[in-house]
């Protein structure tokens, strides 16, 4: 799609509505600390950009999910803080992200300053895309930079209302660097290309693997939706996690994709879910009460074997229970395998999950390029077209 950048843009002078994706993790008991703030970090080259440009900025962000009503174990604030520190000049914090007190502070503001909005999803307009908050937020700055990857899957008021008010509009820096790469995955391929797709349940990735199996050579599966394909081969799964209702969707799948879906071929199971429970290594069929809960180390041979040959890779899910450390084994070796032939491949790494896996295998410095948008990046994947991007065109 035809997009606008930002480079496309002259933002001198001009008051800027920058909506990013500062959804960061926060201390659970107080609210107040941030936990992980790779997305504000994400985000600078972009706040950076503008402010070169002699611009002053309004930033927009949700954080959690408030259900439409203020929670102060929600608010930005943190954020003002910790992004004011990390750009080493004053971060304003906004009462509200609508309403007359910000809309004073947003035209009080002067070259080179910044104000950061209160979560948008305090109000359930943003959620609904409605079109008046859509206005209302618009009118906050003359022009509209959309840099929240993670929310681009998403139609709502800050993402897709707001440009039919905005005098222009175009995507940030973090926006192009994430379309670049994954548009990659689905429009231009490499060959050998080997997809990695794990995590819970198939239901969530049924498009994503469908698409994928008429772009890549071979599909790894791994983590709980391995039990669901088994079920479907008619395998005993024992105790592990089984989608009953897309035990058929799974065969479907199977032979739609002849050879080019690889399954597990051995498992880490273990008598319950729990780091403390009793764990072993079986090949085939899982025996009853027992689950599994990570690939077996005969798979991650074989899988290793196939990412070290491939010049794409696309990986999305954890191969296990990789938050448990009997469990993470799997996981840790598929991100060091494709970290490890990344020189002279394309490997591109889906948000969420799959991001934690990668910091927890202490790996990353080589793949070419890391998701910001777990959801946004499997839409994208599937083949959809983005909303937060087509409103951008």
């Amino acid at each position: 799609m035809d997009y606008r950048t930002l480079d496309r843009l002259d933002l001198r002078r001009k008051r800027v509505l920058l909506r990013v994706d500062f959804n960061v993790p926060l201390d659970k008991r107080t609210g107040r600390r941030i936990t992980s703030d790779t997305r504000i970090r994400k985000a600078l080259p972009t706040v950076r950009a503008a402010i070169d440009e002699n611009c002053s900025l309004v930033i927009a962000s949700h954080l959690g999910r408030p259900n439409g009503r203020p929670n102060p174990r929600m608010s930005l604030a943190p954020v003002a803080e910790r992004l004011s520190e990390l750009l080493g000049r004053p971060v304003g914090m906004a009462p509200d992200c609508i309403g007359a007190e910000t809309e004073a502070m947003a035209a009080g503001l002067r070259a080179g300053e910044v104000l950061l909005l209160e979560n948008l999803r305090f109000h359930p307009e943003e959620q609904a895309n409605d079109r008046t908050f859509a206005r209302r937020l618009s009118s906050l700055a003359d022009v509209f930079v959309n840099d929240a990857f993670g929310t681009a899957h998403r139609e709502h008021a800050s993402t897709v209302g707001v440009t039919e008010f905005a005098q222009e509009r175009a995507a940030g820096l973090l926006m192009q660097r994430e379309m670049e790469h994954l548009s990659m995955a689905v429009s231009q391929p490499r060959h050998p290309y080997v997809a990695i797709i794990g995590g819970a349940k198939i239901s969530g990735k049924i498009d994503v693997i469908r698409n994928l199996l008429t772009l890549a050579d071979t599909v790894l599966i791994g983590g709980a939706m391995t039990y669901t394909f088994l079920k479907a081969l008619g395998i005993g799964t024992g105790a592990s996690l089984v989608e009953r209702e897309k035990v058929g969707l799974a065969r479907d799948l199977l032979a739609q994709a002849g050879d080019r879906i690889k399954l597990p071929a051995d498992h880490v199971v273990a008598d319950s879910f729990s780091a403390t429970a009793a764990t072993r290594t079986v090949r085939g069929a899982i025996p009853e009460g027992w689950m599994g809960l990570d690939i077996g180390p005969e798979t991650v041979g074989e899988y290793g074997a196939l990412i070290s040959q491939a010049r794409m890779i696309v990986w999305n899910g954890p191969m296990g229970v990789f938050e448990l450390d009997p469990f993470a084994a799997g996981t840790i070796a598929v991100a060091r395998a494709v970290d490890r032939t990344s020189t002279g491949s394309v490997s591109i790494v889906g948000g969420g999950d799959s991001e934690r896996a990668i910091r927890k295998a202490g790996v990353g410095r080589n793949i070419t390029h890391i998701s910001t948008g777990g959801g946004a990046s499997l839409d994208l994947l599937s083949g959809s077209v983005l909303p937060g991007i087509a409103a951008l065109c």
